[in-house]
């Protein structure tokens, strides 16, 4: 009985490391393809500042214990940036994702509206 709730353990701590992880990498990736000047102008720290941040997260996640102190602060990090960054940059940029996806309107929708063809 004692083998079973240890090994189901081992296995939740195994998925919660995981789940740190994609967090880790999901926020890398996000923050890599957002433009430097968004996160100036979200009056967030740099760009190269979150990448750091996210890159040291992702590894210690990988290399370290859940138990240990450094993972929990690189998921505390990760959850800083997509709480509270990300939406920040997003919105700085425009309010596009940033990966070359158009937000709502038609193809032919101009600065102030739709273009109608000189009609």
């Amino acid at each position: 009985m004692g083998g079973m709730l240890a090994l189901g353990f081992a296995g939740f701590l195994g998925l919660l490391k995981i789940l740190l992880m994609a967090l880790a990498a999901f926020g890398l990736f996000d923050a890599a393809f957002r433009r430097e000047d968004a996160f100036r102008a979200a009056d967030k720290q740099n760009k190269v500042f979150w990448l750091i941040m996210l890159g040291l997260a992702l590894a210690v996640s990988y290399l370290f214990s859940i138990f240990a102190m450094l993972p929990i602060a690189g998921a505390v990090a990760s959850i800083v940036y997509i709480v509270d960054v990300r939406p920040a940059v997003k919105q700085a940029s425009g309010g596009g994702s940033g990966w070359g996806r158009r937000g709502g309107g038609s193809s032919s929708d101009g600065p102030y509206g739709p273009y109608n063809g000189g009609r």
